[in-house]
């Protein structure tokens, strides 16, 4: 068949101490799949008991954050004063809007036996329109979200509307997202649902027709494109992506904006320390970086 990929992004991968993360977005070829502008895989990791992840508070603006766990959980507080347990098969939405700080950090409970963490980070750009809304936070439990079965192949509908069936997880933008579990020999239709999709194999092994799709790498389809996901031997794909965004974002740190004002504005705040604190995590936070790194979509 013809090549079905518009660009294929290999991860950068950190190792953070027996805890890897591979990101695929933002990237040089590419910052955005519809509204989708970072994407990172976390572990899996199995922690030594006493241990855990502790992401300290920090900033983020103009965009909404999207947890996704395979296994494990997540501690996490924010400045609006959410405080939840972030779990397997839900979806946890943590929209910025004007402003908001949070921590993530492995529960005391987890760490008690050693904890476990694998699952799926990503941030949505807003519409401009919405970039400077009041931050706000969902859980959506997984007993809330749709699944989809067929020949072999079990979608969780995490955001949007695919096969037929609908995520009550709010959105800004027009927004795709699914988790599918392909047992061997499954198989799912891939259509064109949205004006810019990708796939993520996060384990196992998968193919789009007869094209292999490689794990920890994004593969963004040409506009268009359908075909037939497939696993021989099982494997957990993402398929993401959504609206295309006609104007640009610009990414610093975690600060995500359609101005580069506005993100000046936003690093001035937090290194100031002049930003709402997180209610239950107010003793520690993460520091502006020196030089971190700067890249738009064009």
């Amino acid at each position: 068949m013809t090549d079905p990929f518009l660009h294929l992004i290999e991860p950068t991968s950190h190792d953070l101490g027996g805890f890897k993360v591979h990101r695929t977005l933002p990237s040089r070829p590419r910052t955005m799949v519809g509204p989708f502008i970072f994407f990172d895989q976390m572990g899996p990791a199995h922690f030594p008991q006493g241990g855990g992840i502790d992401v300290r508070p920090h900033p983020h603006i103009n965009l909404a954050t999207v947890t996704y766990l395979f296994a494990g959980a997540i501690e996490h507080r924010d400045s609006i004063g959410s405080h939840v347990v972030i779990e397997p098969g839900a979806v946890n939405l943590m929209t910025a809007g004007h402003g908001i700080s949070h921590s993530e950090r492995s529960p005391a409970s987890e760490r008690a036996v050693g904890p476990e963490l694998s699952g799926i980070q990503t941030w949505l750009a807003l519409p401009e329109a919405d970039e400077e809304r009041d931050p706000a936070f969902e859980q959506v439990t997984r007993d809330r979200l749709p699944v989809v079965e067929a020949s072999g192949a079990r979608a969780r509908i995490i955001m949007g509307t695919l096969w037929g069936a609908t995520a009550p997880t709010s959105i800004y933008a027009e927004t795709i997202y699914a988790d599918i579990d392909l047992a061997p020999g499954g198989a799912v239709p891939i259509d064109a649902e949205a004006d810019e999709r990708a796939l993520y194999v996060a384990y196992g092994e998968a193919r789009l027709d007869d094209q292999p799709l490689v794990p920890q790498t994004l593969y963004i389809l040409k506009p268009g494109v359908t075909g037939t996901l497939r696993s021989d031997a099982g494997g957990r794909v993402m398929l993401c992506g959504g609206e295309a965004f006609r104007t640009p974002r610009y990414v610093w740190w975690n600060f995500v904006s359609s101005s580069r004002d506005r993100i000046e504005t936003a690093k001035a705040a937090w290194k100031a320390g002049d930003w709402a604190k997180v209610p239950g995590d107010d003793k520690e936070y993460i520091p502006i970086p020196e030089v971190p790194r700067t890249v738009s979509h064009p």
